[in-house]
């Protein structure tokens, strides 16, 4: 198991995301990424960078303030470990251009502003919304997700609300008709997602496992699937609405397609 530590004088979340989209990319790596967060004393900063020399890994940091910033540079080499700094040349290229000085003040990302409410509302209205349990919401809601079980609806739902989103999904199921307020939808609003049949009965047929259901459930079965796709394609063509092949998608790589959409 390698190791990769979050080293933040805030929640670490940006580090984290910036690290887990490159692991995207390294199928084949098993990771343990620890976070450290709200990291303000040099101590700390010694503490866990001893712990990385002994796990034999790298530190990714977002830390704003330049003591910190300049110890862990100081314990990288003393210990000839890898760092990244995710904040500072982004920063630097700020001051360099628009010669202006940064606050140095940890965590203002996660100030209790406007933004900040604003997505956790968004998230309580997506958990509200989520699998069709309330269809009038589509007419307060930002984005509608449709698409046939295990496509990854509900993941991309709350993905999408920590961004800002109201998002309601619904599944597409051939025996239930549409809800009405689908049909008021405006252009852009509703996204259709789809998945190769193949990938999707891998998919149920671990879910059955999981649920310890009978493996010949028709619910798992390449007929049932393929009836239900092309049931969503026919909707999603009379809606017109964009539709996005999820299969073999990261969550942030299709929120970044929705997002282009609308």
């Amino acid at each position: 198991m390698q190791f990769v530590a979050i080293c933040s004088d805030s929640l670490g979340e940006t580090a984290d995301l910036v690290v887990r989209a490159a692991l995207h990319q390294f199928e084949s790596l098993q990771i343990q990424i620890k976070r450290y967060p709200q990291i303000r004393s040099e101590e700390e900063i010694r503490d866990l960078m001893e712990e990385v020399h002994r796990m034999s890994g790298f530190v990714a940091y977002t830390l704003v303030q330049p003591e910190l910033r300049e110890l862990i540079k100081e314990e990288s080499i003393r210990l000839s470990i890898r760092t990244v700094d995710i904040m500072g040349p982004m920063m630097q290229a700020f001051i360099d251009t628009f010669h202006d000085s940064p606050t140095q003040r940890p965590g203002v990302l996660h100030r209790l502003d406007e933004d900040y409410f604003r997505r956790v509302e968004a998230v309580e209205f997506a958990v509200k919304c989520d699998d069709g349990k309330d269809t009038s919401a589509i007419r307060k809601a930002d984005i509608v997700l449709l698409g046939v079980s295990r496509t990854s609806k509900t993941p991309l739902s709350i993905f999408l609300a920590h961004k800002g989103y109201k998002v309601v999904n619904y599944p597409v199921v051939p025996e239930i008709k549409p809800p009405d307020p689908l049909n008021e939808a405006i252009k852009g609003q509703v996204i259709g997602l789809t998945m190769d049949a193949e990938h999707l009965l891998k998919i149920r047929t671990e879910r059955l496992k999981v649920m310890g259901l009978p493996h010949g459930s028709n619910y798992a079965s390449l007929a049932r699937i393929v009836e239900e796709l092309e049931y969503a394609y026919n909707l999603f063509d009379r809606l017109g609405c964009p539709v996005i092949n999820v299969t073999d998608k990261a969550i942030e790589e299709t929120a970044g397609m929705i997002l282009g959409y609308i």
